[in-house]
């Protein structure tokens, strides 16, 4: 609220003013990402979902951090990427690892204990306004988190303010075939069913290409820009385990939005045509993933 007229009176904010109605909006969006990572903490760790630790070492050889180095992992989630920079940076080195959801650090917490690892510190914390130094890390990663921050361009700004010059950021994010033929009947049945999507791209799709990547990163200051597709998907065993990973990601944020009393019917359809989708090695996964660096160049301050 601002002071306005008198000593004491406060009116609400006008929203004729442009960056205070997007701030508005900005928070509001965190908050809805923090409720949709809350409810999903307790099943984000199962078997269907093995594409993140997958990436996470996929990620590892992709950055090859060097023993001893310091490395930010942001929205770390329930660590998958932090355990194996861990394990890969060895004892004299030191992850700490980010994210704004209690419920997955939670569960961080306990993967990195049962790891035995104690080179890991885990910080609650908005990727987009981190409470660390200029020029400290040796590397910066964030594995399919960039996706989900209202501002894309300027949590990457900020995560080069953080880097050390000569030091590598690297980010996944999904390709536009991820999860399908799956995905496209799970959004095009909830249509059917009367849910009203975002305007315009969501979620992954808001990074469309090789090549958006590549500009994000340069926009954001760095050099030695490259991008690169991989494919880590796999075969599940049927459709129930395809409903794991509706029910372990932020896909599920989309299913919350039926009514109760509509979602065994959603739920009954969408998994008969999911089933008929198998064939004889089951019910393939596709996990393309884009992974994308770039150099904090000497110069950068």
């Amino acid at each position: 609220m601002t002071a306005s007229g008198e000593e004491g009176v406060f009116t609400m904010p006008s929203y004729e003013n442009e960056p205070l109605r997007l701030a508005m909006q900005e928070n509001t969006d965190k908050k809805q990402v923090q409720q949709i990572f809350a409810s999903i903490a307790p099943a984000y760790d199962c078997p269907a979902t093995r594409f993140f630790p997958f990436c996470a070492d996929r990620l590892v050889n992709y950055v090859r951090p060097k023993p001893g180095s310091k490395v930010l992992d942001v929205a770390t989630g329930t660590g998958a990427v932090a355990v194996p920079f861990a394990q890969a940076i060895g004892a004299s080195g030191r992850v700490t690892a980010v994210d704004f959801s209690t419920g997955m650090l939670d569960r961080a917490e306990a993967n990195i204990r049962k790891m035995a690892l104690d080179n890991v510190d885990l910080h609650e914390m908005d990727a987009e306004r981190l409470d660390f130094r200029s020029n400290y890390f040796h590397t910066v990663v964030c594995s399919y988190g960039l996706f989900f921050l209202p501002d894309m361009p300027g949590a990457l700004r900020e995560w080069v303010r953080v880097l050390r010059p000569g030091g590598k950021l690297a980010f996944t994010s999904f390709e536009e075939t991820a999860f399908q033929p799956m995905l496209d009947d799970f959004v095009a049945r909830l249509q059917a069913y009367g849910v009203k999507l975002p305007d315009g791209p969501f979620g992954p799709r808001r990074i469309a290409s090789l090549e958006h990547c590549r500009e994000l990163l340069h926009d954001a200051g760095l050099v030695e820009v490259a991008a690169e597709c991989e494919q880590i998907g796999y075969h599940l065993s049927d459709e129930n385990d395809w409903w794991e990973v509706v029910s372990g990601t932020a896909i599920r944020a989309l299913f919350d939005q039926l009514a109760d009393d509509r979602k065994d019917a959603f739920r009954t359809e969408h998994l008969a045509w999911v089933a008929a989708q198998k064939t004889g090695n089951g019910l393939w996964l596709d996990v393309q993933t884009r992974f994308a660096s770039g150099i904090k160049p000497a110069a950068s301050s």
